[in-house]
């Protein structure tokens, strides 16, 4: 049996937002000791691993509670985990394209502030006239 605190330092999340995964049923209400204290099974802490993997990816709380039932129902297909997996993917693609044009944009707009002053940089200008930019970003 572990306790919120031990889960935390095992996994690295922070006891609220354990506590937080506990009200949005992503983890078992725990048992209470004598004493009141929050008391976790060794499943707590795989399942809290789990959590926090995802989240480290990037997943959705809603993603990652639907990935956990479905991993609790191990001879089920794992269509919809596949699915859920390579919508993220999708959504992480369009975000990397988007940091792309506006890395792009950026390195444009320094490169070309060639002014001493505020009244001639051209960073300012770029950012108070949007039609200076090259495309949108």
């Amino acid at each position: 049996m572990l306790s919120i605190g031990q889960l935390s330092a095992r996994t690295g999340v922070k006891v609220p937002t354990i506590r937080y995964y506990e009200k949005m049923g992503l983890i078992a209400p725990p048992d209470r000791s004598v004493g009141n204290q929050r008391r976790y099974e060794p499943d707590a802490l795989r399942r809290l691993s789990f959590i926090k993997h995802g989240r480290d990816l990037g997943l959705s709380l809603e993603a990652i509670a639907e990935l956990i039932d479905l991993a609790d129902d191990p001879a089920r297909s794992c269509a919809d985990a596949d699915r859920i997996a390579r919508e993220h993917l999708s959504a992480v693609q369009d975000k990397i394209a988007r940091l792309k044009r506006l890395e792009r944009e950026l390195t444009r707009i320094a490169s070309r502030c060639t002014g001493h002053t505020i009244g001639e940089c051209y960073v300012i200008q770029a950012l108070s006239d949007h039609a200076l930019c090259d495309d949108e970003h």
